[in-house]
């Protein structure tokens, strides 16, 4: 289905009983709606209405110009948006790397709209913003930041076969060819890296405590997020707080380990 906001037109897979209760799943980098599809069914035979949209940048009809346009702020002014267009007052919210970093945006900035929060991948802002200062160790995890934020890094991710952007993606094996596929539309990449260019650490500087039920899932192999990170994502939420730690599952964990995730969305939801 197509949703119209803000002027833009967002991409949205939606699925499960029409009147359960909804959940918005929100995507990271470099995949889009299709990175939830182990997950949809788990969540509809649970009784969920799920809608699994694809953000600024990703929906052909949601790609404005200008690096300006895909701050952190307007993707959470976003889901706003979107979840109004849908009718709906609130709902669970389920994020993967930008997706969680946006996710947690939401739930803090605006509890009335968020029932729970899973937060896959990326923690707390707060928290990684302790672990940057802290540990070495993290500096050097999001070192790729800066690559992806450079002229040169549309080259770098499609030159060669895409060789470099499928082996960021490796553990998900053929299903790299989706994303891969997708990012040689034109503009796609470029519209994605955006969101990396146009962020300010100041963007999410002033985030304080979320107060929504929360669970934050971490893995044990993620390249991007270190322990003290997902450790300390704990200080800053004052609600029901669960940290499930996946062994032996890397960042890509919606497509690598859908059915515990599965697990753990289920049981934040409570159904």
């Amino acid at each position: 289905m197509e949703v119209k906001a803000r002027g833009l037109t967002f991409d949205v897979a939606e699925g499960g009983p029409s009147d359960g209760p909804p959940v918005l799943l929100l995507h990271g980098f470099p995949q889009d709606h299709r990175e939830f599809d182990l997950l949809r069914p788990r969540l509809h035979e649970a009784g969920l209405r799920t809608y699994a949209m694809n953000q600024r940048g990703y929906s052909p009809g949601a790609r404005p110009s200008g690096v300006g346009q895909y701050r952190i702020g307007e993707a959470v002014a976003d889901v706003l948006a979107v979840l109004d267009e849908l009718g709906l007052e609130s709902a669970h919210l389920v994020g993967h790397d930008w997706g969680a970093q946006v996710a947690w945006l939401v739930a803090g900035r605006h509890p009335e709209r968020v029932r729970t929060l899973t937060a896959v991948s990326v923690p707390h802002p707060r928290a990684l913003m302790l672990a940057l200062r802290v540990r070495p160790s993290q500096r050097a995890r999001l070192a790729y930041f800066q690559v992806f934020r450079s002229p040169g890094a549309e080259r770098l991710l499609l030159g060669g076969g895409a060789l470099v952007m499928r082996r960021m993606l490796g553990a998900i094996g053929p299903r790299a060819d989706l994303y891969v596929k997708a990012m040689r539309e034109p503009g796609r990449l470029t519209t994605a890296l955006n969101w990396y260019r146009a962020f300010r650490g100041s963007d999410v500087a002033d985030l304080g405590e979320v107060t929504v039920p929360t669970t934050y899932v971490w893995s044990d192999r993620d390249g991007v997020v270190g322990l003290t990170a997902a450790l300390r994502t704990a200080d800053w939420v004052r609600a029901d707080y669960q940290l499930v730690a996946m062994r032996g599952v890397s960042h890509w964990v919606p497509e690598q380990a859908p059915r515990e995730l599965g697990d753990a969305v289920l049981a934040r939801i409570g159904v």
